[in-house]
């Protein structure tokens, strides 16, 4: 395996923040958010900051490798693509499910519009594994895959996150994004020790690191990537630190920008002086994947942890009941912030939306089409079906704003976008009446 590519001390580019991070001085290398960059058409400031010699790493989030299901080609594809016009070392992922449902469980295919937590079980494992070497033939360089945060737990796990991460290192010999923050996390949510974890982890394949803020809220930690590192998050890195110096370390902060620039170098700055202070060994290269006998029995485990993590998604976003075994109670904070999570994203997606209708009643209204209406094909898709919901039942009488919402639907969902269906005629029917409301 080759050496790890050494990043040094980076920033998560963020096109509001695209100014702040080109003029921030000391900065190795970036992280893009992979689905927000067109391989044709790069952002100028990726562009000067590659020019300048930065490192731009582009960072997945909706293959979903832990979901039951094969990894979708061309999901995939788009992620090689942006490796090669990035001119990356390496891209990332993470260890989370997405989607569930589907062909696979008889049931409807449901979007989480989120990361979730696989369960720590064998069968999980045998399909994380099988998806992992399934994404490393499709891409053109090495992949490195996330730790994620979770407010609730799996019941029956058969492993430690430090078990499961070094198995899954063992058996396919993919790299590590270890996030501390996400470690934190855990800590408060789950009980779990980071400490442990990264006892039992290979940190020898760690390929960066990702520090990142959030907040605690009636004793439960939500990782919003929106507020400063706090010190408890710190002290996680100061203890992987003391055990390996991971090739890079990065600040992630997706939104809630602080007025002060500045600001956000004095916290990159704060990660360079704790990674300093660790001064351990430079991380070793991974030793190779071992041999792995359990190809034959992944199908099987497919279609166990589909139907587990189809259950539990619709729990989640369908308001079904929630499986046998999990806590109801966190299962609920875990739904509302879907909800939520569902609502800003929309929101960026079609900032039309909210000042169509104003920021308070488009927030109100949205949670409630949520409870009505699991996402199912992405949030473009979301916001056009929240917008014909929202007409379709007069839940905007007001004649102005509702023109306007009927005119944004209309320029937005094409001529005919499920021509050929059998509702194709009743979707015409509904746009006749949508111009006539």
């Amino acid at each position: 395996m080759e050496r790890l590519t050494q990043l040094g001390t980076g920033i998560g580019w963020r096109p509001e923040i695209a100014d702040v991070v080109e003029a921030m001085p000391g900065i190795d290398w970036v992280e893009a958010v992979a689905e927000n960059v067109c391989p044709g058409h790069l952002p100028d400031s990726l562009v000067r900051l590659r020019e300048r010699g930065v490192t731009v790493v582009p960072h997945g989030v909706s293959l979903g490798l832990g979901g039951a299901d094969r990894p979708d080609e061309g999901r995939l594809a788009d992620l090689a693509a942006r490796a090669q016009a990035l001119d990356a070392p390496l891209v990332t992922e993470h260890i989370a499910f997405v989607r569930a449902g589907g062909e696979r469980t008889a049931t409807p295919l449901l979007e989480a519009g989120h990361l979730l937590p696989v369960p720590r079980t064998r069968d999980a494992l045998d399909v994380l594994c099988a998806n992992v070497r399934i994404a490393q033939d499709a891409l053109p360089v090495p992949l490195a895959v996330e730790n994620i945060a979770a407010l609730f737990s799996w019941p029956g796990e058969e492993m430690t996150e430090g078990q499961f991460l070094y198995e899954l290192v063992e058996r396919t010999g993919v790299r590590l994004l270890i996030d501390v923050a996400n470690l934190h996390t855990n800590h408060v949510n789950r009980g779990e020790d980071p400490a442990k974890a990264l006892s039992e982890l290979p940190v020898e394949a760690i390929a960066y690191v990702h520090v990142a803020g959030g907040f605690e809220r009636d004793g439960v930690w939500h990782d919003s990537h929106a507020h400063p590192v706090p010190e408890p998050v710190l002290d996680v890195l100061a203890e992987l630190v003391s055990r390996v110096t991971p090739p890079g370390v990065l600040l992630e902060r997706d939104e809630n920008f602080p007025d002060d620039p500045a600001e956000l170098g004095r916290e990159v700055e704060r990660i360079r002086e704790v990674v300093a202070a660790g001064a351990a060994p430079a991380g070793a290269v991974p030793h190779p994947a071992a041999q792995d006998s359990a190809g034959p029995a992944v199908e099987a485990a497919r279609g166990r942890v589909g139907l587990a993590q189809a259950a539990l998604l619709s729990a989640l976003v369908a308001g079904t009941p929630a499986p046998e075994g999990f806590d109801r109670t966190r299962l609920a904070v875990q739904a509302r912030a879907l909800a939520g999570k569902r609502a800003d994203v929309v929101a960026k997606v079609a900032p039309e939306l909210p000042q169509i209708l104003g920021a308070s009643a488009y927030r109100e209204a949205f949670l409630g089409y949520a409870q009505r209406r699991p996402m199912t094909g992405g949030y473009r898709r979301d916001a056009l079906d929240f917008a014909e919901d929202l007409l379709l039942g007069r839940r905007v009488t007001d004649p102005a704003p509702r023109r306007r919402l009927t005119d944004w639907w209309l320029e937005r969902s094409g001529p005919a976008p499920l021509t050929g269906r059998p509702v194709a005629r009743a979707v015409r029917a509904a746009r006749f009446a949508l111009r006539r409301g």
